[in-house]
């Protein structure tokens, strides 16, 4: 059956066009690791930490977004649009890029100390784009399944294409872009109720009602553990916010079982199924992906001759 995803008005079908690709390939890094929720949520409130870190960032999502009155809502979407980047046919994903990026050319306006920004600045676009990459990669690498360094680099790459989209001019292409960007904005970052009332918001337990609130409070520690040390100790993040050895352990296993069971309703199903491979591509063994990919490269082969 056909699923069609609604994203700010716009209808994403993960299914069709049949063969359209994806801003990355079902080999890539970033499919294998986009398709773990439990990375995504953890990484996801990593990065929104690291944007709210900064005054201009902060202020314009709380100004200029629903963040205030629906954060989860707000935080829900914003992940789709991460995963249509991924996973998305190009034309769709090109569609709802280009309607975020009209919507933040509305936002701009002064932080509480008087500094203006504007959303489309681009040192803030670089941030973002950053913070998020940053965010989802080492997610999964402590939580899900280790990442070599090979693979961390070649993410990065994955992603400089959609970070482009978005209006990034410098998209890092490492951890040491990463680092560099890190100890350049680093002195703007400071420590601020939004932080605490928003990861007070995802520890409620209404981040996910079917998920039990000790459940959803891990997920939030998990995701302070991950920030750079020197990051949390500048917010004021601190022992309350300690994933403890028994947090630490539940969140693997959620995160590892998330890699062993098919979502087959999930974008990176469809996704896999618009280009010709099983949906449950990627949680079959990385020998049988790359006998499904040659199989699949010799249909297209045979197709266009």
């Amino acid at each position: 059956m056909k699923e069609i995803r609604s994203y700010l008005g716009w209808k994403v079908d993960y299914l069709n066009p049949p063969g359209e690709p994806a801003f990355a390939g079902p080999d890539s890094v970033s499919w294998r690791v986009f398709k773990n929720p439990v990375a995504l949520a953890i990484g996801g409130i990593a990065a929104v930490l690291l944007e709210f870190a900064d005054a201009r960032i902060r202020s314009g999502v709380w100004d200029h977004s629903v963040f205030k009155t629906d954060p989860i809502g707000r935080s829900k979407r914003t992940g789709v649009a991460a995963m249509v980047g991924v996973y998305g046919p190009q034309s769709a994903a090109r569609r709802v890029i280009q309607g975020v990026t009209n919507m933040h050319a509305k936002v701009s306006g002064e932080t509480p100390s008087g500094e203006t920004y504007r959303a489309l600045d681009v040192e803030l676009l670089d941030w973002v784009a950053a913070t998020a990459s940053f965010g989802f990669l080492t997610a999964y690498d402590r939580f899900a399944s280790p990442v070599s360094d090979a693979d961390k680099t070649r993410f990065f790459q994955e992603g400089a294409v959609v970070a482009r989209l978005y209006g990034s001019q410098n998209p890092i292409l490492s951890l040491a872009d990463f680092d560099a960007m890190l100890a350049k904005l680093s002195p703007r970052f400071e420590p601020h109720p939004i932080n605490t009332e928003f990861l007070g918001i995802m520890s409620s337990g209404r981040a996910a009602p079917g998920v039990p609130k000790g459940l959803q409070s891990m997920i939030v520690h998990a995701a302070v553990s991950i920030l750079p040390s020197a990051v949390r100790t500048r917010l004021e993040l601190g022992p309350e916010y300690d994933l403890h050895a028994k947090g630490a352990a539940t969140v693997r296993l959620m995160a590892k079982i998330a890699e062993t069971i098919p979502d087959a309703t999930s974008p990176a199903a469809h996704a896999s199924e618009r280009l010709g491979l099983p949906r449950s591509f990627l949680w079959i063994s990385p020998d049988e992906q790359a006998r499904l990919l040659k199989a699949a490269a010799m249909r297209a082969s045979l197709q266009k001759a």
